[in-house]
Order: structure tokens, then sequence, then C-alpha cells
């Protein structure tokens, strides 16, 4: 259902004009991991009521974006506030009238709101933790995701190619973006022989997929996620399984790329429908594929580098956020291939 407006129309956002002699910022909110319904209230109720509270500023809903224009110090308020109602939403679940009058308080009083430093969030875990993009390849795989339909985010191991593109597929669900993420991973044996462990198919590649449960499981509380599962909003499956299959509305992600074959990336890369996006993560420099075979991620930068919508980021040894010896172990593998 489209969002009605109810203010007037102002120009793009993140700039400055000069009206009345008076100094006017513009500046666009995206309001991530949270559903944006429940941030605005009902008809846009606690909107209007931050509005009011601030008589030169105005506020514009449009999705999951907020676009702010008034003076610069009271353009910044209300910023805190809705990150501070933010706060109160992923805690409690739902906000009251009473949570908007409180916060409106401390915020027009006193010292006033701590800053609530939202704007780098990725998203909010249900114990009421935050995840961040905590390098600048990260920040800039955040920037990557929101602005373009496909990014590749490339690079060793460690660095956080994978959780952070989950973090941001889990945000884009909560917040109605897209209604499913797909996760898939390429069922590539790393030296190892899986064909003779008990069970069914299922039951042989999943020791291939949980690191995507792993990621999962900090990010969505267990019975919430086990009922996307069952209703397929959320689904980890093989590469294999993603042939012939159109993805609308869906958020995807193909991890550890590089062990995709050229003809499987062509394959997920033409899945992707309308109002889809996704994200291909990989190492270049761990590549399980027999010889000979051609990674499919390679392949990929080598075509679609400079493509519209398309866009690369390179991840590399000072995003590591493991294990401090993950970082030198790297950089001795490095030596010792003459990189």
């Amino acid at each position: 259902m489209e969002r009605r407006d109810y203010t007037r129309k102002f120009p793009p956002a993140d700039c400055r004009l000069h009206l009345s002699n008076h100094l006017l910022v513009e500046k666009t909110v995206s309001i991530e991991g949270v559903e944006p319904l429940l941030l605005f209230g009902f008809n846009d109720k606690y909107l209007r009521r931050i509005e009011s509270a601030f008589a030169d500023t105005r506020i514009v809903a449009r999705g999951n974006q907020l676009m702010l224009k008034g003076s610069e110090e009271d353009v910044d308020r209300v910023e805190r506030i809705i990150g501070e109602l933010q706060l109160l939403l992923n805690r409690n679940g739902n906000l009251t009238e009473n949570d908007v009058e409180t916060v409106l308080d401390l915020a027009t009083v006193g010292s006033g709101l701590p800053r609530a430093d939202t704007a780098d969030t990725i998203l909010f875990t249900p114990g009421g933790g935050t995840i961040k993009a905590k390098t600048p390849n990260q920040v800039k795989l955040v920037d990557e995701a929101r602005q373009q339909d496909i990014v590749f985010a490339v690079g060793p191991a460690g660095t956080g190619k994978t959780w952070t593109a989950v973090a941001l597929a889990v945000s884009a669900l909560k917040s109605r973006q897209v209604k499913r993420i797909v996760l898939c991973r390429p069922a590539v044996e790393a030296g190892e022989n899986l064909g003779f462990l008990p069970g069914d198919f299922r039951d042989k590649v999943d020791p291939y997929l949980r690191p995507l449960y792993d990621a999962l499981d900090e990010m969505i509380s267990g019975e919430k996620l086990r009922g996307y599962m069952e209703r397929n909003i959320v689904e980890i499956v093989p590469l294999a399984y993603m042939r012939g299959r159109t993805l609308s509305s869906a958020f995807v992600i193909l991890d550890e790329a590089q062990n995709a074959t050229a003809g499987q990336m062509k394959m997920f890369l033409t899945r992707l429908g309308a109002g889809s996006r996704a994200i291909i993560t990989g190492d270049v420099t761990q590549t399980d594929l027999p010889k000979r075979s051609l990674s499919g991620l390679v392949q990929a930068r080598e075509i679609l580098e400079g493509v519209d919508g398309i866009s690369f980021v390179d991840f590399d040894k000072g995003d590591v956020v493991r294990h401090r010896l993950v970082m030198d172990i790297i950089e001795a593998y490095e030596h010792a291939n003459g990189d």
C-alpha cells in the first residue's frame, strides 16, 4: 500500500537552502531493521507528533525512508529521536504514544538525548545488540548494497563479507523491502568426501550451508527463524537447486562463489526477478574447483565490471575481524605464494 505524504513536497535531500534568511538543511534517513509502519505510527501519527514539536521542521515518509527538512540543529535532534524510537521498538516489539512523548520530553528539555548512533547500524539483534559495519570495506559493502541491485564482495576469509551480507538481507526482510531471503552455496568438497555420510541429500549438503545457518541464528530469534523457514520466507539451498527458478522480491546471497563454475554463476545471476537484489561473496584464492575449471567468480568480474547496477567491493587482510592470528596467517600464505 502506497504511503501518503502529509507534508508538502520539497527538493531532493542532502542539500542546503537559504530561505527567509535561515539556513535549512535537508536530509534523508533510511530506516533499517524495524518495520516502518510500527515506527511511524498509524497514518504516520508518531511522525506528525514529532513534527509538531519542531514547528519549523518537515518530515516526509516514503517507504523505508524519511526526508527531514529544517534547521541543522532541529534535523539533527529529530534524527536522534528517530534513532531512540528504533531502539525502543526493537527492545519492546512495539511503540506507544507514551513512548513517543517520553522521548520527545527528553529531547526538548535539559541536556537532551544522548546520540543514538544508529546511522551505521545494519540490524538490531533479538538480544538488543546491534550489528554494524566494522571496517571501511564493510561500510562500502553496506553503501553499495543499498544503491545497487547486484554487489560482489571479494576478499579473504574472516573479513565479514558473508556476515554483513546476511545482516543486510535480514534488515531488508524486516523492513519489508523484500518478501523473502534465499541463501545458497555451491556444494563443492574442500578436500573431503561427504558422500558416505549418513542421511539423505539434505543431510549431506547441510555441512556446506552451516555458516549461513550460524549467521541467521545470531540475527533472528530461533522460533521466528523456524517459522520463516517452514514458510520458505527464509530458504537455504545448494546452488544447484537454483536452476529453473525465478526469484522476485527476494534478497539473494551466493556465498563461497569462487566455487561456482562459469555456467553456475550465469545461471544464478539470471534467477533474479522483479524487486530482487543479490550479494555474491567469495575468495578467489580459495577455489576448490577441479583443476582447469574456471571460477565463475573470476569470469563474472571480467565480464560484468562496469555494468550499470552491478558493483564490486574488494576486501583485504585489513578487514579481518576474526582472531588476531587470522591476519598473520593470511600474510604468511601470501608471502609463501609470492603475492
